[in-house]
């Protein structure tokens, strides 16, 4: 159980109240995460700062989509793989994808597959990658940009999956359809 307090607009500090207000109007809802984030309003900011930036990268709906959802099932986040999900139907993301990154599966292309291994390496090996792994995401058709852009990505996740886990944000009504357990 949380003892993290979920913040409304009227109960947030000052400075997190606009930030709230538009993901009120947006999603007709204050999501946990941002509730939970609320508290720290620098922490929201970056946060939010951090998606929008990412969200503005090279890559496309499907590629933010494996960058997001390898990095959130490789930190067994309970909250952001279903949010992620939600986001991934919204931008029209084939649901093939989303499921088999969800359930650990292949990726539906050789791209994909360079992308979300490639994610996977940064990760569990703290950004220490070797020349053979860059060749041969190189060789995917990514390039040093891409390389950058999964590191603010990686960046934004690493935000919004350990406040979670440390806040322990309960899944929202709009994304228990899509609840996730590794």
């Amino acid at each position: 159980m949380s003892h993290f307090k979920l913040h409304t607009v009227e109960s947030a500090p000052v400075e997190s109240k606009t930030i709230l207000e538009g993901a009120e109007k947006q999603m007709g809802a204050v999501p946990g995460l941002f509730a939970t984030m609320a508290e720290s309003p620098s922490l929201l900011k970056a946060y939010t700062q951090l998606h929008q930036l990412f969200t503005n990268t090279s890559l496309n709906a499907e590629e933010l989509t494996v960058v997001w959802q390898t990095i959130n099932v490789e930190h067994e986040c309970h909250y952001c793989v279903p949010a992620h999900t939600a986001i991934a139907h919204s931008m029209k993301v084939d649901p093939v994808l989303t499921e088999a990154l969800r359930k650990g599966g292949a990726m539906p292309t050789s791209k994909l597959q360079a992308l979300h291994d490639f994610t996977l390496n940064i990760v569990r090996n703290r950004g220490e990658v070797s020349e053979a792994e860059l060749d041969d995401f190189y060789a995917a058709g990514y390039g040093q940009q891409q390389v950058l852009e999964i590191i603010l990505g990686l960046s934004q996740k690493v935000i919004s999956n350990y406040t979670n886990h440390v806040a322990r944000t309960p899944v929202d009504t709009m994304f228990e359809q899509f609840a996730w357990e590794k």
